[in-house]
Order: C-alpha cells, then structure tokens, then sequence
C-alpha cells in the first residue's frame, strides 16, 4: 500500500533557466507526485547501487511508470572506492544498449557516490541529458544532491573529473533515513555542523541544542535541519554556482578531508568523517593565523566529536605525515599556481578561501594528527 505524503516543503535554487526546486518532506519517493512537471520524456534510468536498489527502487519505479512508458535500471557497486570511470561506463553501457535518446531522463537514487556519478553520466551523455536526484542518505540530502557538482574520483584527487551540471529537481524523503546506519547519520551530520561556522551562527547554536534528536534520526528535528541547510546552500549556490567565489566557502573542511580520503583509500573513512576531522584541522589552523579564539575551536570540536566523528586526522606517512597531506592537498582542485586554498572560519558565522604558510600547515597537522 502507498502512503501518500500529507506535507512537504520546497527550497527553490534560484540560477535563471536552470532553476529547480528542493522537495523535502516524508514518503515522497513513492509518490507519482513529486515528479510532475518534469521535462517530457518516454523513457527513464534509475541509477542506484546494489544497497539501495533493493530497499527502494520498486517504489521509485512504481511512480514513475506513472510518466515513463519504459524505465531501465542499473545497479552500481556500492562505495566510494568504485566511484570510477570503470563504474561510470556502467551507465553509458545501458543507456547506449537501450538506445536511449536525450531525452531519457536519469534519477539518480542513492547516497552522494550515485549522485556524483548520475549527475556527471547525464552531463555527458550525448552532451547532456534531464536528471533528478533522489537522495538516500543525510549527507546527500543537505549537500551532495544540492548545486550540480558531479564528479568521479581519480587515485591521486577525489572529485577530479567532472562537471556542474543542474539536476531538474531534487526529492528529499526524510523517511528513508530511518534506515541509515549510525554511521551514515553521523557522516551527514558533518555536512550539517559545517554551515554554522562560514554562514548562520543561530543555526549552529540550534545543531549544539540538539544533537542528541539529530543522532537519534528524531523527525522534526531532521526535518529543520534538512530544510535549514538546503537553504544556506541554495542562497550560497545562487550567489555562485560556478565556485568563482563565495561557493568556495562550502569546502570548509575539505581540503583536509579530501587528503584523508586519498591518503587513506577511498571508502576507507566516509566522506563526511573526513570532512568532519577536516573541520576540527581547518579551525586549528584558523586560530593559528589569528582568525578565531582556542575557545570556539574547542566548541566547534566538542560539537563534531559529540556527532560521533573522528577528531584526529590519520596518519598517511610514518616518516614525513605533514609532507603526506601536503602533496595530496596539492591535487586538490582547489589549488591554484601551486598554492594550496583552504577555506578558514574568519570568526563565527563568516569564512574566506586562503593560503597559508608551509610552516603553519605543517604545525596544524602534526598537532591534529593521532
């Protein structure tokens, strides 16, 4: 039996021609409703992953059939370590043994992997195709889903390869997230903590007072904190879609982050573990260059440990761990001309891409570091 959805809320991403909404509510994945006013199109692909797929895509594909005549579907392995061009010629493979033309429509039904590579699929494929993003995980739906950056990792950077390419819409059902994992929750949580700091100090004073509802999945609070960050995101995105300037303050903490990821192996520690230890780095390295006070790095840390993420970056060499991070940092995309950009908290609630000196950098991480 369907449960029809009896409330939802829309954040709209204001970028001229290529606006689209953000729907957020409960049991909206099944619903044929949430697809109206899509471009037409007689055929559709569910790209999901082997986890996903199965808990999903039949309710998924139920609505639809609604507004496709035929719906093709393919399943991705799993994880961060396959999000390749291996993985991603999977797509290219049905879409071309289906003869899918450009209008077939992509949805991209899965966690930030499935949308990254959903999204760069559909921007490639015969030079763009319509995709919407139906995010299954916390950290997908207030982040990852939202602003068009869609992308494959390559063994030497994460997110190197890719494009910003608008998905039409992007359906966020909060009842999915009941069944994350702890893990998964807290890894979302990080996207979450990150919008205090570089925009809106009232709603990390909200996140500190309720961390144990968003922990416990409780729904109102989820709810505000899905709404709330695809909001921030939304005004920054439609400042900036292209990342010239203030996009780049919602890469706080990945710089660091990024590098675990690489240095550790893909998949190894989730992508918003990284982000959130690459946070507690990039406040420590803020108050080094005078910015912020030891008091607010101490809350901002007690706040991402008390989410139940790593506060202590890894080690990725035994000899020279600092020069380790630094060459992976310097396959970040967001270096220029060899120096290395960090997005850094100028004082609560406000941040500004910089540089910072070797030395400095050096410090931060040895002092970071387990």
């Amino acid at each position: 039996m369907t449960i029809e959805n009896t409330a939802s809320e829309i954040v709209r991403i204001d970028l001229g021609d290529r606006s689209y909404d953000i729907v957020i509510g409960e049991n909206l994945l099944g619903q044929a409703s949430s697809y109206l006013h899509l471009p037409k199109a007689s055929a559709a692909l569910i790209v999901s992953n082997t986890t996903v797929a199965p808990l999903y895509e039949a309710a998924l594909k139920q609505a639809l059939s609604e507004h496709f005549k035929v719906i093709h579907t393919v399943h991705l392995p799993d994880g961060e370590a396959h999000k390749d061009w291996v993985t991603l010629n999977s797509v290219f493979d049905i879409l071309l043994a289906h003869a899918c033309d450009r209008q077939t429509m992509l949805f991209a039904l899965g966690g930030g992997v499935v949308g990254d590579m959903a999204g760069f699929a559909a921007a490639s494929f015969m030079r763009g195709v319509p995709f919407v993003q139906v995010p299954t995980t916390l950290l997908a739906q207030v982040d990852s889903s939202v602003g068009g950056k869609t992308a494959i990792n390559h063994p030497m950077g994460k997110n190197m390869i890719g494009a910003f390419y608008q998905p039409q819409r992007v359906v966020c059902d909060l009842s999915v997230l009941k069944t994350l994992p702890p893990r998964e929750v807290s890894a979302g949580l990080a996207e979450i903590i990150k919008y205090g700091p570089i925009a809106d100090m009232a709603f990390f004073d909200w996140i500190e007072t309720n961390i144990d509802a968003l922990m416990a999945c409780e729904p109102q609070a989820l709810a505000y904190a899905v709404r709330k960050s695809c909001e921030i995101k939304a005004h920054v995105v439609g400042q900036d879609e292209r990342e010239a300037g203030l996009r780049a303050i919602l890469n706080f903490g990945h710089t660091f982050g990024h590098a675990i990821e690489a240095g550790l192996g893909y998949g190894e520690w989730l992508h918003g573990e990284a982000v959130g230890c690459g946070m507690v780095m990039a406040a420590h390295l803020s108050e080094a260059l005078g910015f912020i006070d030891a008091a607010f790095v101490k809350r901002l840390t007690g706040l991402i440990e008390r989410a139940g993420l790593p506060v202590k970056g890894p080690l990725l060499n035994a000899t020279d761990n600092a020069g380790k991070y630094l060459a992976l940092m310097l396959h970040d995309k967001k270096s220029v001309a060899g120096d290395i950009k960090f997005v850094l908290i100028e004082g609560p609630g406000r941040a500004r891409g910089s540089v910072a000196p070797e030395a400095t950098v050096r410090a931060v991480i040895d002092r970071c570091c387990a």
